[in-house]
């Protein structure tokens, strides 16, 4: 504790930018909320939001990409960027990342490059596009000196950088010349399936990372390990496998145990626990489990508490037992106190993919609302899989997706579409959730997109309320033998019984089988475990032609909310390519504004100089109906009357 106040201090009084209010960190604060002290922009006012200025980093590739688009040698170098990145607000400078992995420190007040640093990575080499954050840390030793503020980037090609926050250049007494490599312990393995794509985490002096390794490509995928190197030096500190307790986390080569989960997510910290609290995924191949061992589903799609100091498991809760649905955990734990039954406790909140929230203690894992092991379905599963007889349900808050799929829950826009999506839903493995894949296709609801995923949640930390974003898409999920499975597709499980085949599943005029809303946005009063409200987010606008898009709302999304002390919620997210400005308490809508091409990210905010700004990247993502592209966009409330 000491360490973090010598830190603000540092931040703060011996600098001058006391007046400033910073986003510092990915999700807002080590522990995410995505929430902002800037009270400035208020619901009475925010109305008058207008674009202050835009930045373009020339880094895209532009076009469409498809929800299900194979990664070849051919698409890795064509195929469209995703522009994900949450920036982040320290000292003067706003940081950000592109999807090459450049990072560009801009003026606040006018987007105006200061710097541009190039790590030079391969991007012919590399599978995704992707750069969520980087990092910020401040030497309370010598917070003035070069390289005594320390910008980390994770980059595709597994390696970490630090580089001066003042300059752009590498620290040369980091690493290898301002690198370290993150290729050694891995085994063999190629380039594009290992890769950093969320910011690293920062606690005391030292930097924590997991790793986004392919999805159900072979069950030895490169470990999934978690890993901490000193933040001065780069020296390795500690490094955590996700094997059974009981297992050696090295093979006899002394790598890394391979096909363990990974945790792709954002990390999140607490200094006064002295905790790092981390979001597993599960174990390869994602899809098919029989031939895992045990010790990889052990702390597969759960929330680990690891001990700062050296790595070691403090406590693990499971949200979902022996995952073969792809339900891994996919967005930060976020940090809240919390009074539930008069007493206040440090809580962590974790949002899932299937919809459902689980509130912990922060100090202990265990449950702030009681959750219930329940039956599952145990019928329909492929030869050689086993299925887990029960799965946790937490019994507040109420799920945000509902939790499975029948014939009967069949939509269209006519009678005759609708028929045809029955007859889909008829000719496959249908029921409640967890009912496994299986050779004649189940149909997943929530998907393995979710539910809620990495842009979720946001917390009001004064009001206790989480808003969380959710998809209800319906995607199919069908296992084939290796020998029937068709060339070139996106998820192999090469090695592995089976290979699975996925595509949303959609009624012949092009929108999915299920009812609208097929994107809601909600918030939750955390203490009460209850729905305050939730309501469909975003419109068909672009998708259908009017008047007919003001019929139907909640299309596609994906992304996340911010939200700000005053009671607003910003979020972009949506197909229609708007940024929205929803009120807390309500869920109305207060403004909203047009971006050049979808807000596939999490917007920030920060005061700088008497101002006000919120951010957000406008630059697509694989799940939207509108081009790549690199617009970073800055608003503020418009000058005089």
């Amino acid at each position: 504790m000491r360490k973090f106040i010598a830190l603000m201090l540092a931040c703060t009084t011996s600098t001058g930018w006391a007046d400033n209010i910073e986003w510092p960190a990915y999700g807002g604060a080590a522990g995410g909320g995505h929430f902002t002290d800037s009270t400035q922009i208020t619901p009475d006012n925010v109305g008058n939001l207008a674009q202050a200025w835009v930045h373009n980093s020339g880094d895209f590739v532009g076009g469409l990409q498809g929800l299900t688009e194979t990664i070849t040698d051919e698409t890795m170098r064509t195929r469209p960027t995703n522009f994900m990145v949450t920036p982040i607000m320290v000292r003067d400078t706003v940081y950000y990342c592109t999807p090459f992995n450049r990072v560009f420190a801009l003026d606040p007040a006018t987007g105006k490059e200061k710097w541009v640093f190039d790590p030079k990575v391969n991007m012919e080499d590399e599978g995704i596009t992707n750069c969520r954050g980087v990092s910020s840390w401040i030497d309370p030793e010598a917070p003035d000196e070069f390289c005594g503020h320390r910008i980390i980037l994770g980059t595709l090609d597994a390696r970490l950088i630090a580089i001066d926050g003042s300059t752009g250049t590498r620290c040369p007494d980091f690493g290898a010349a301002g690198d370290v490599s993150l290729t050694e312990g891995l085994g063999v393995h190629e380039g594009f399936e290992y890769s950093i794509t969320s910011a690293p985490a920062i606690v005391g002096n030292a930097i924590v990372t997991g790793a986004f390794v392919i999805d159900s490509r072979r069950p030895d995928s490169p470990a999934g390990v978690v890993r901490a190197f000193d933040i001065r030096s780069g020296e390795y500190l500690w490094g955590w496998n996700p094997v059974h307790p009981d297992r050696p986390q090295v093979d006899e080569d002394g790598n890394f145990v391979s096909g363990t989960t990974n945790v792709w997510s954002t990390i999140s910290t607490d200094e006064e626990l002295g905790l790092v609290i981390v979001p597993t995924g599960n174990s390869s191949p994602d899809y098919y489990g029989g031939d895992r061992d045990g010790h990889q589903d052990y702390y597969s799609s759960s929330v680990v508490a690891l001990n700062a100091s050296d790595g070691t498991v403090a406590w693990h809760f499971q949200t979902v037992h022996h995952d073969i649905w792809d339900y891994d955990v996919p967005a930060q734990p976020t940090f809240v106190d919390l009074t539930i039954d008069g007493r206040t406790r440090p809580a962590v909140v974790q949002v899932t993919k299937m919809g459902m929230t689980f509130v912990l203690d922060r100090e202990t894992g265990e449950p702030l609302f009681p959750v219930e092991e329940r039956p599952v379905p145990q019928e329909g599963a492929v030869p050689g899989e086993y299925l887990s007889p029960t799965q946790p349900f937490p019994t507040k808050p109420p799920p945000l997706h509902q939790l499975g799929i029948t014939p009967d829950d069949a939509w269209g826009l006519t009678f005759w579409d609708e028929g045809q999506c029955r007859e889909k839903l008829e000719s496959m493995l249908t029921g409640p959730i967890y009912t496994p894949p299986s050779l004649q296709g189940t149909p997943y609801y929530p998907s393995p997109l979710g539910g809620n995923n990495w842009g979720a949640p946001a917390v009001d930390l004064n009001r206790k309320i989480m808003v969380a974003n959710t998809k209800h898409m319906p995607i199919s999920v069908t296992l084939a033998e290796q020998k029937d499975c068709p060339d070139n597709l996106p998820f192999p499980q090469t090695g592995s019984r089976y290979c699975v085949i996925m595509e949303p599943i959609m009624s012949p005029f092009g929108v999915p089988c299920t009812a609208p809303p097929w994107a809601t946005l909600a918030a939750v009063d955390l203490e009460a475990g209850e729905i305050l409200w939730q309501k469909p987010l975003g419109t068909l606008e672009g998708l259908a032609p009017w008047p007919f898009y003001h019929f139907i709302d909640g299309g596609m999304e994906m992304g996340g909310p911010m939200v700000t002390a005053t009671g607003l919620i910003f979020i972009g997210a949506t197909s229609d390519g708007y940024i929205r400005a929803i009120d807390t308490l309500s869920g109305d809508e207060l403004w909203k504004a047009s971006l050049p091409t979808t807000g596939n990210s999490v917007p920030m905010s920060y005061t700088y100089k008497d101002q006000q700004y919120v951010l957000i990247a406008a630059g697509g993502h694989f799940t939207s109906p509108k081009p790549s592209g690199d617009h970073l966009v800055a608003f503020r409330l418009k000058e005089g009357p």
